[in-house]
This record gives structure tokens, sequence and C-alpha cells, in this order.
């Protein structure tokens, strides 16, 4: 795996880069220019240009979601007013696998071309997943209280989620349970790629068991069964908090590379 502080290295001139240049097989290109994309200050740069226009989407995206979710869309007629805590609970449920499936396919990067980046943004998607899977859990209690007349029953939808939630803290706590980070990434890498079996487990449990959930009604072969009035508000609400994940990310990311150079930093003045 590679140290997040080997972010922080000094950039190579170029005139010696030239010097160390050598003809390059056709495999190797691809590679090459996968890789090319690590460099901190290239993603520093295009992170800055992405991030005012991801934030911009997130506030515009997540308004008008709320405006619909709380003021255009109805009541349901068994559930009544109930029911608008779809609206955050059903888009954090898909938060909470989109950041893990995410987050492990960061790992498998990691792992096998030792890509610098990847490690960086599972670390810093990690916590973030978490605080969606979270907002599911409790604003499914919240949902469930007035539906099923309690706030939580072992089935296998919940409980599947439940063991995402832990994960997740497994996964923020390997990453901070060694000295060498390196080894640290490497153990919560490997969890991520073992872990990812419970995603299919949660998004099919309602088929496999019996369980208190309805059947999917968004993302089917034969289309969506939910009302248009309530199918916007719930996209509009999905992409906004896709996009504040993205935001978020970004920062969290920049923030560890800013971290990593000024460590590196501290560590030559000690050297000197």
């Amino acid at each position: 795996m590679t140290n997040i502080n080997d972010l922080a290295a000094p950039p190579v001139h170029k005139g010696a880069a030239k010097l160390r240049k050598e003809p390059r097989s056709a495999m190797a290109r691809p590679v090459s220019s996968f890789h090319r994309f690590a460099n901190p200050g290239r993603f520093m740069r295009l992170a800055g240009r992405l991030m005012p226009w991801f934030a911009t989407v997130t506030v515009v995206l997540i308004g008008a979601g709320l405006y619909f979710a709380l003021f255009a869309s109805p009541a349901d007629y068994q559930q009544g007013e109930s029911v608008r805590i779809m609206y955050v609970h059903v888009p954090s449920a898909w938060m909470a696998l989109f950041v893990y499936v995410s987050i492990a396919a960061a790992s498998a990067v990691a792992l096998i071309w030792k890509h610098p980046l990847a490690d960086l943004f599972a670390r810093a998607a990690s916590p973030l997943g978490a605080g969606f899977t979270l907002l599911a859990l409790v604003t499914g209690s919240l949902w469930g209280k007035p539906m099923w007349g309690t706030w939580w029953v072992w089935d296998a939808r919940l409980t599947s989620v439940l063991v995402l939630f832990f994960l997740y803290l497994g996964h923020i706590g390997l990453m901070n349970a060694f000295d060498d980070a390196a080894r640290g990434a490497k153990a919560a890498a490997i969890l991520a790629l073992v872990g990812v079996i419970n995603v299919p487990i949660i998004k099919f449990s309602v088929d496999w068991w019996n369980t208190l959930h309805q059947p999917a009604s968004v993302i089917k072969l034969s289309g969506p069964t939910i009302h248009p009035t309530m199918l916007v508000p719930l996209l509009l609400l999905a992409v906004g908090f896709t996009f504040y994940f993205l935001t978020l990310v970004l920062v969290r990311m920049k923030s560890e590379i800013v971290a990593a150079r000024i460590r590196a930093m501290r560590l030559a003045q000690l050297g000197a």
C-alpha cells in the first residue's frame, strides 16, 4: 500500500525527469496514464475547480428536493404525513450502499495498482458513508414507529444495514489503528473487500426473506411503481446527496494532502 505521506514528496525537476525517461511498451502506457492522476498537485487543482460546481449543484438539488418533498408531494393515503421521512431515509440508504461500493473499488485499486489517491479516497469517504448509514437507520426507526408500532425489529434488511454500519466503523478503526499508515490502509482495504458481500444481501434481503420492508419500487426492470409526485423529490434528493458526498470527499481529500505536506515539512525541519 502507498503511504499517504508519499503524496507530500517534493516534485521531481523536469530536467531530471527527462534524464530518467526510458522507452515504454504499449502495455505500460495505460498504467502510466492511470498513475498520472495520482499527482497531488494535479488533483488539488482539479478538486479546486470541481468543488464550487459540486457545492452549487448540491444546494440547488437538495433545496428543490426538500421543497417538492415537503410542499408539492401529497401525503400517503395509508401513512399520512409520516411518509415524508422517506425522502431522507431512502436516499440515505442508497448512499450508504453507494459509498461502501466506492470504498471497496478504491481499496481494490489501492491493493492492485498502489494508487495513493485510492487509499486517500477510502479514508475520506468512510466517515461520510458511516454518517449516511446512521441517518438511514435513525430515519428508518422514526418511520417504522408509526407504521410498525416499534422502533426496531431484527429483520433481514435492518440487521444487514446495521452490519454495514459496523463495517464502516471497523474500516475507520483499522485506518487509524497502526502507527504505520500503510499497514492500516491495507488492513482496512481487505476489510472493505470482504465486507462488500453484505451489499447484495442488503439489496435482495426483501426478496430472499420475509421482512417488514416492501420490495423495490423505484429501481425495477419493469420501471418505477411509485407515483411521479413522489418519485421526483426522491430522485432530486438522491442526486443531491450524491453531489453532497462528492463535495465533502474532495474537501476531506484535500485536507489530508495538506496535512501530509505539513507533517513532511515538520519532519524535514527536525532532521535539518
